[in-house]
């Protein structure tokens, strides 16, 4: 669970987390399953042995590669990230050289993102604005951590199960989302989601935590459509971070910017 390099670890504390990292191959998946079937006989159990893991996440750290497309658009990015629960983030993102493609910082229900090759600056929006203006994925940082990690939702709980044969299974949780399951080995491991209109997929499981997790949403494709893979990787977890990771400041003479200006930019967005 703590495959983290020194140097990374290092630096995640020196300079808070360098970065969001995108990076995709988009793995093909079906529609979940609404075959009926049998109720869980332990709905509890099932549900603790799928999220051992994530459960118990307070801090995470890692770098992420993210592609494929939003809004008609291709994204593509590399970053290293930082999560400490409940509502604190770091995303930077990482350039082959020279200055960060972006800095990001979310707590509290509020964001502050500097763009360091613009010389300019977005603050005081809320986190999942930023996320869907930057990547077209609005969503708010312990619901960002909960996808990557497999939790699906922050808090979540198991209202319902179904068994639909031998080796699959359905999960309804509190919040609405609808989780697959399929055997592995004497266990069950968690293989697809909706939620919020998202579709997820968790086609890899070298370990505690998920190697890639594909993003889905249905709309126009030249507007509100989503398709995109994220590979989190070097993943720590439990590590104290210190607020200052979640801090930045806004250097004297920076233009400020809009959401519609971020959206314009498009740091991730139309890359090669």
């Amino acid at each position: 669970m703590r495959a983290a390099r020194p140097s990374r670890r290092a630096r995640l504390r020196a300079l808070g987390v360098p970065l969001l990292a995108l990076l995709a191959g988009c793995a093909t998946r079906g529609p979940l399953s609404t075959a009926p079937g049998t109720p869980v006989p332990d709905l509890a159990g099932l549900h603790a042995s799928v999220t051992r893991s994530c459960i118990g996440v307070t801090t995470f750290t890692g770098e992420l590669a993210l592609s494929g497309r939003s809004g008609g658009q291709r994204v593509r990015g590399r970053a290293v990230a930082g999560f400490a629960l409940p509502d604190a983030m770091r995303l930077e993102g990482v350039a082959p050289f020279g200055a960060p493609v972006f800095l990001m910082v979310a707590r509290a229900g509020l964001a502050t993102l500097l763009l360091p090759r613009e010389r300019a600056a977005l603050t005081g929006v809320p986190p999942d604005d930023v996320l869907g203006a930057l990547a077209g994925v609005p969503l708010s940082p312990s619901d960002l951590l909960a996808i990557l990690t497999g939790c699906v939702e922050a808090s979540p709980r198991a209202v319902s199960g179904t068994l639909l044969d031998a080796r699959h299974a359905r999960l309804v949780l509190e919040g609405g989302s609808v989780l697959q399951l399929t055997r592995s080995g004497a266990g069950w491991r968690l293989r697809a989601a909706t939620r919020d209109g998202w579709e997820i997929a968790y086609a890899e499981w070298p370990g505690a935590f998920p190697a890639a997790v594909h993003l889905r949403r249905a709309g126009r494709p030249d507007r509100d459509a989503v398709d995109l893979l994220l590979r989190p990787g070097q993943l720590e977890t439990n590590v104290p971070l210190s607020p200052d990771v979640f801090t930045l400041a806004i250097p004297d003479g920076w233009r400020r910017l809009s959401l519609d200006d971020l959206r314009d930019t498009a740091p991730l967005k139309g890359a090669s």
